[in-house]
């Protein structure tokens, strides 16, 4: 075995061995003899108690997110941001949770925060069966809404972090409503992992109701200000949209899924999954648009690459395949978009979601076979 994956204790390597070859998946050994390796040099580095506190409940607030959004990682998601102060007389509230029934309608289950306002508007809306809360704990303003609370799926952090992690590791689409410090740090980090490709390409859609110019005014000062002092790319624009109607919010998120269905990279290869495969006429057609987005070769048609047979489900799709140069994420979003404007066959549905078990955060993937050996100890990762 690869000493990278070695704690350096004979005893406990035996017994990780015999535990993970009677328990764990093959393809899933070496991961979490890297994770028992880690956390064993926190000894060796001296780790105080402040810092190993903060690993251990990072590390189990993670491990719980994940064990229970697991089961529903065939079931499309949004995650609704907005405002815990909002009235649930106002027209936000009303928005919000006319906005989540119609997207449950529509299959996808919501994610929100948990707490007031617009948070309970989107559970309530959804309803219970088709709701998950992920409650941050607060000495003010947060308790699990009545719309949530006591709900299986009902998740409790100590930490922003780990929390968005899981909101945006099994989110399908984000959505801003109204809010606060709260809300715009939840809008600029979906924006901005989205932007650097650390995160999966989602519809964001910012919505707000009729007569108000919440979200207008926003986009005129990210216009003025960044993308007038060149701060952004006119493209990094076609990242998200904004509109004053529920019905529009709920047609964009629906049609992003419409021809376009999923993608990861596969090596140095972007795998784009499609709902129907393209005629040659309209490859051709993004191969004229979107030239700029190969670093060399074409976009070419294909079937489901090797690394992909770890999703089964969806191992049927058509793909597009090409060199994606990593960034440019708002025209790649120009890319879906053109693509989802292609005539759809008759008959063709939304087929489920990926399982996120390879290339659904970009950042993750698997560059090598992770049952290959691994590189020597004089050229391995750094201790």
């Amino acid at each position: 075995m690869a000493t990278r994956y070695l704690t350096g204790v004979p005893e406990l390597d035996d017994a990780l061995t015999n535990y993970l070859e009677e328990h764990a998946p093959p393809q899933h050994a070496n991961l979490i003899r890297d994770m028992v390796k880690t956390t064993l040099k926190l000894v060796s580095d001296q780790t105080g108690r402040g810092d190993l506190k903060i690993i251990n409940s990072a590390l189990k607030e993670m491990r719980y997110s994940f064990k229970v959004l697991r089961p529903y990682n065939r079931v499309r998601k949004v995650s609704i941001f907005g405002s815990a102060r909002t009235s649930e007389e106002s027209p936000e509230y009303r928005q919000a949770l006319e906005f989540s029934r119609e997207m449950a309608a529509r299959g996808f289950m919501t994610l929100t925060g948990a707490g007031p306002g617009i948070m309970k508007a989107g559970n309530e809306g959804a309803g219970r069966d088709m709701s998950f809360g992920l409650n941050i704990k607060l000495p003010f303003e947060q308790t699990a809404n009545s719309a949530i609370v006591d709900d299986p799926k009902l998740i409790n952090f100590k930490y922003f972090f780990t929390r968005k992690l899981a909101f945006l590791k099994d989110s399908h689409a984000i959505v801003m409503f109204p809010g606060g410090y709260g809300t715009h740090d939840e809008a600029f980090e979906a924006l901005t992992l989205v932007q650097t490709g650390k995160s999966h390409l989602v519809p964001i859609v910012f919505v707000h109701p009729p007569g108000s110019e919440f979200w207008s005014d926003w986009d005129a000062y990210i216009r003025e200000h960044l993308l007038g002092r060149r701060l952004i790319s006119p493209e990094d624009l076609s990242l998200y949209r904004i509109t004053d109607d529920l019905h529009t919010a709920c047609d964009e998120i629906t049609h992003f899924y419409r021809r376009f269905h999923s993608m990861r990279y596969v090596r140095d290869e972007l795998v784009v999954r499609l709902e129907a495969p393209l005629l040659p006429e309209e490859l051709e057609e993004l191969n004229d648009q979107f030239s700029d987005l190969v670093l060399s070769g074409r976009i070419e048609a294909t079937d489901a690459l090797p690394p992909e047979a770890d999703d089964p489900p969806i191992a049927h799709l058509p793909r597009l395949k090409f060199r994606f140069g990593r960034h440019r994420y708002g025209r790649l979003r120009e890319f879906v978009d053109v693509l989802n404007r292609l005539p759809l066959p008759e008959g063709c549905q939304m087929e489920v979601p990926e399982a996120g078990k390879g290339g659904l955060i970009p950042e993750e993937v698997d560059h090598q076979d992770p049952l290959a050996p691994i590189d020597n100890p004089s050229t391995g990762r750094p201790a």
